[in-house]
């Protein structure tokens, strides 16, 4: 919300509601997440997870509030008096008016300089190649002997040697003890390192230790540590703190564990697991010998069914050419009744080829004779059938009705004249008789 100064009588009222939300707005929106130092006092715990609390120095305190969602990540408990630093947002809670800091991170005062020599001294190795997967070393699948770099009085070691007992009991277990917390811890780690790989007794080291805060784990955060992890030239797992834990060494190692359990899981083969698989090798194996013989025993039973004695074979042999000189007289009898109908089909063709003249001659004078008496035999049908025409003709020819006493009249334009209203009185008419004919003019006509 804009706020503008505006003369008395003319500002717009707010109520508290408009006003709380409107200085939340401004807060929020000025101030970004930062990082505040102080002291924990009244700190209130509560069932749904949320942590309420005041930070305090010398002359002020704020009030804070952390949700759940936000503190359940967190590895160590805050107590009243601790000394902290809180990544957290201004703003005002608007039911009661107050102002108070909603927390997103916390840690302990002085892990912010932790933070960023880790960073530095991260940044520093990669860029000197300290982290190229390039210089990692395989692990050996079958390790002859393992050495484990932890301290003799931690939960770690005995968690390591449960693990390693469990899965592979016979693999020997070389322990290289060195502080894993405290001053001088990091070069004493180094030192171990360094034995180890001079003695080279050892297949794979495991440099391991229990979980605990960034100050706990800093001795791995050490670059002699790291150093001295690079030159090493056994391969190393590293299995220190807690899944979410990590340091400068487990960068460095050839293999990162999530824990110290998880570090002996890598580099032990399961001894069940390998017996099982063993005897799967094994009934493969047996199960290949017995095909193989068996193939084998076939093989001899075929070169025995074809062995046989030199008389049976020149007897089969001879068995053979009879059959061959079967074959070959059965050839030459086919060819030679294919060359005979070959033979009989050239006769045809050339008796076809030559024409016989006196047949030729006759054949012509029978077709001759033959076709003068079909034309002959249809000149007398014409002939009929002509006289027959004619004689319908002669029925239907009007010149005989004629000569039998009828005439034709016709109108001046031509028409015959069939009905007598054809005709008018004094119309002139022409008369066709058998022979000749009249014109007249009709006098009178009726019905």
């Amino acid at each position: 919300m804009n706020f503008s100064f505006q003369p008395i009588g003319f500002q717009s009222v707010l109520s508290v509601t408009e006003l709380n939300r409107s200085a939340r707005e401004i807060l929020e929106h000025t101030l970004p997440l930062l990082w505040v130092s102080g002291e924990i006092s009244n700190l209130k715990q509560y069932h749904s997870g949320h942590w309420y609390f005041s930070l305090k120095d010398a002359n002020a305190q704020v009030r804070c509030v952390m949700f759940h969602h936000k503190n359940q990540y967190l590895n160590w408990q805050p107590k009243e008096g601790m000394q902290v630093e809180v990544h957290a947002l201004a703003t005002l809670y608007e039911a009661r008016g107050e102002f108070q800091l909603t927390v997103e991170n916390i840690r302990r005062a002085g892990l912010g300089l932790l933070y960023e020599a880790f960073e530095r001294l991260k940044a520093k190795l990669e860029q000197a190649g300290l982290f190229n997967p390039a210089h990692k070393k395989t692990l050996p699948t079958f390790p002859r002997q393992v050495g484990i770099i932890t301290s003799l009085n931690t939960a770690a070691l005995h968690d390591v040697l449960t693990t390693l007992q469990r899965r592979m009991p016979a693999l020997p277990v070389i322990i290289y003890p060195a502080p894993v917390q405290g001053e001088g811890a990091a070069a004493k780690i180094a030192a171990a390192i360094h034995l180890a790989m001079k003695r080279m007794e050892c297949d794979v080291l495991i440099l391991c230790r229990g979980g605990g805060s960034i100050e706990d784990l800093w001795a791995f955060n050490e670059e002699i540590v790291a150093q001295a992890i690079y030159v090493c030239s056994i391969p190393i797992v590293t299995g220190i703190g807690h899944e979410t834990d990590f340091t400068i060494a487990d960068f460095v190692a050839d293999v990162r564990a999530p824990t110290p359990t998880g570090a002996a899981q890598i580099i032990s083969p399961n001894a069940q697991e390998i017996s099982n698989h063993l005897r799967h090798l094994n009934h493969r194996m047996q199960h290949g010998i017995q095909r193989g013989i068996e193939r084998r025993m076939q093989m001899i039973d075929l070169l025995t069914h074809r062995l046989q004695h030199p008389g049976d074979r020149i007897f089969n042999q001879v068995k053979h050419l009879q059959h061959l000189r079967e074959r070959l007289l059965n050839a030459c009898l086919r060819n030679m009744e294919a060359f005979r109908w070959k033979l009989n089909e050239f006769n045809r063709r050339m008796y076809t080829s030559a024409p016989n003249i006196p047949i030729l001659l006759k054949q012509q004078y029978d077709i001759a004779l033959q076709l003068r008496r079909a034309g002959k035999h249809r000149i007398e049908i014409l002939e009929n059938n002509l006289q027959r025409q004619q004689a319908n003709l002669a029925h239907l020819n009007p010149q005989a009705v004629l000569a039998r006493g009828y005439s034709i009249t016709y109108t001046a334009d031509g028409y015959i004249v069939h009905d007598w209203k054809q005709i008018h009185s004094i119309d002139d008419i022409r008369i066709t008789f058998a022979k000749g004919w009249a014109q007249a003019r009709v006098t009178e006509t009726g019905k």
